[in-house]
């Protein structure tokens, strides 16, 4: 069972580490939106493919402001709560197999 407990924790660190990725890919992506950026860059076209999935269907939600979209910090509050739910939920795997 140990193994089993194992292969939970590092369930829980490979997803807590996509996560913050995530994170950091929309802090990105707002910081893009400020500056006027090569849409054909490749890194652009990149953290636009990440994050489009994860913004997008936000966007059609009425949280636009004036000029100012607080999709993004919807989008955070969504995947802060994803983080804490699927990685909490892998830990108490791990403990529950003997970690």
């Amino acid at each position: 069972m140990f193994i089993f407990g194992q292969f939970f924790a590092s369930l829980a660190l490979l997803f807590s580490m996509i996560f913050k990725i995530l994170y950091l890919l929309v802090v990105i992506r707002i910081l893009l939106s400020w500056i006027p950026v090569d849409p054909y860059n490749e890194i652009v076209k990149a953290v636009y493919a990440i994050t489009d999935p994860i913004l997008e269907p936000l966007k059609r939600l009425p949280l636009q402001v004036g000029v100012i979209d607080f999709s993004p910090i919807l989008a955070f509050v969504i995947l802060t709560f994803l983080d804490s739910f699927v990685v909490g939920v892998l830990k108490r795997l791990a403990v529950f197999f003997g970690v």
